[in-house]
């Protein structure tokens, strides 16, 4: 299948899911388009003997594109740094607290007990996984992925402040879960002990704080073009500019694309849009980036169901996916609720803060990504399994369901 084909399908396929979502079921879109996605690929698995030429062509399009290669090195770049626009500065810096622990602490203590509990679960069903491999999963399966809660924040009607803690945290921690996902997988690798904690320090640095760097570079950069020009067909061009060649670049510094991204369109979309913009390119800016999160976000979520077609089931693995989804809970609790414990007394949360952050943390595309980037011999093919009934339990029962558990936890005015 060559690549007009691959886009033409894909295009397709999201347009008529976003058509029968928005006309006959009225979900979200993020969550409906994937609903409709992952039904038609339970339907083509148990009938794949079909002739149908879309059956046959969906089958093709699962198989011909590169999941992990799509969403991290193309799509995530753009939904960052579209996510990022929306972004409020001073509301984040008011939250700039819960924020950093949650994305940082939170993500480390998620990992080791994901790792610790998965290691014991698959040692309970004779499945001997190192302690590592398990690690790797912990890391890979902990962030909240900003792609799918900040689709579906926008219907939650949660508190604005709480808002910003679920949104600003996704978005954060998910550059930093990537960078302790590559220092994990670089353990891994290292059979012979060539790669000591100084070197993982090391890498940790690089990426995390060079990634930072690098995004305010880019964001002022940014800024400064912006500044001096007043044609928004320019000024839209040069955030494209930002996106697709500070990404690449990254890539090429070996330093997180995903915190510049994050870094640079939160400078963009209040420095930029408040000092460097008039009003007419504002509008214009605010409505390409928000077409372009919506059409990503379809074909993203599109993906995400096809992927059924291509994960391998087993029965045993299942299982443990099953109980994995209470596994990934309960640390997502013990990692929000660890952080806030320690900022209670200085930060006044949100009444069941704890509750509606720990259902509100999302796992998406990102994870899958990330499990399907893993090589064959470690334990790929399970740990897709599990990732990817997690990632479809969180996204459709969890983002179905917080906004009504948000609305009942929080105090009736």
């Amino acid at each position: 299948m060559d690549i007009r084909e691959i886009i033409t399908i894909t295009i397709v396929l999201a347009a008529v899911f976003a058509y029968i979502n928005h006309r006959f079921i009225q979900w979200p879109p993020t969550i409906g388009i994937m609903a409709l996605s992952l039904i038609s690929s339970v339907g083509l698995v148990f009938f794949g003997n079909s002739r149908w030429l879309l059956s046959e062509k969906a089958v093709q399009l699962a198989n011909s594109v590169d999941f992990q290669d799509v969403l991290m090195n193309f799509m995530l770049s753009f939904l960052l740094f579209a996510g990022a626009i929306h972004i409020d500065a001073d509301k984040l810096k008011k939250e700039r607290w819960p924020v950093l622990l949650l994305a940082t602490i939170g993500i480390l203590i998620s990992t080791f007990v994901v790792g610790s509990i998965t290691w014991v679960l698959f040692n309970l069903f004779n499945i001997l996984v190192p302690f590592i491999y398990c690690l790797l999963f912990g890391s890979l399966i902990s962030p909240t992925d900003p792609i799918a809660v900040m689709g579906i924040l926008k219907r939650a009607k949660i508190p604005s402040s709480l808002e910003v803690k679920i949104a600003g945290e996704s978005l954060f921690n998910d550059g930093v879960a990537v960078v302790i996902f590559i220092s994990i997988a670089q353990i891994a690798r290292s059979a012979g002990g060539n790669f000591s904690a100084l070197d993982v320090g090391q890498l940790f640095l690089q990426e995390a704080v060079g990634g930072l760097i690098f995004g305010a570079l880019l964001g002022y950069i940014g800024f400064l073009s912006l500044r001096s020009i007043d044609d928004y067909k320019v000024e839209v061009l040069i955030t494209l500019a930002i996106v697709m060649g500070g990404y690449t670049l990254a890539s090429h510094l070996h330093i997180s694309g995903p915190l510049a991204m994050v870094v640079a369109g939160i400078i963009t979309g209040n420095k930029s849009k408040e000092l460097g913009m008039s009003a007419q390119t504002r509008d214009y800016l605010g409505k390409f980036w928000h077409l372009v999160d919506e059409i990503l976000n379809a074909v993203l979520f599109l993906f995400i169901g096809l992927e059924m077609l291509v994960i391998k089931i087993n029965p045993t693995v299942m299982l443990i996916g099953a109980v994995s989804i209470i596994i990934v809970l309960l640390a997502r609790w013990i990692s929000v609720i660890i952080p806030v414990s320690l900022l209670k007394f200085k930060i006044k949360f949100e009444r069941n803060a704890v509750a509606i952050l720990t259902w509100g943390g999302l796992r998406g595309g990102i994870s899958v990504a990330l499990a399907l980037s893993l090589s064959s011999n470690m334990y790929r093919d399970q740990f897709v399994l599990i990732t990817y009934i997690i990632v479809v339990f969180s996204i459709l029962v969890q983002g179905l369901t917080i906004g009504k558990l948000a609305k009942k936890l929080q105090p009736q005015k």
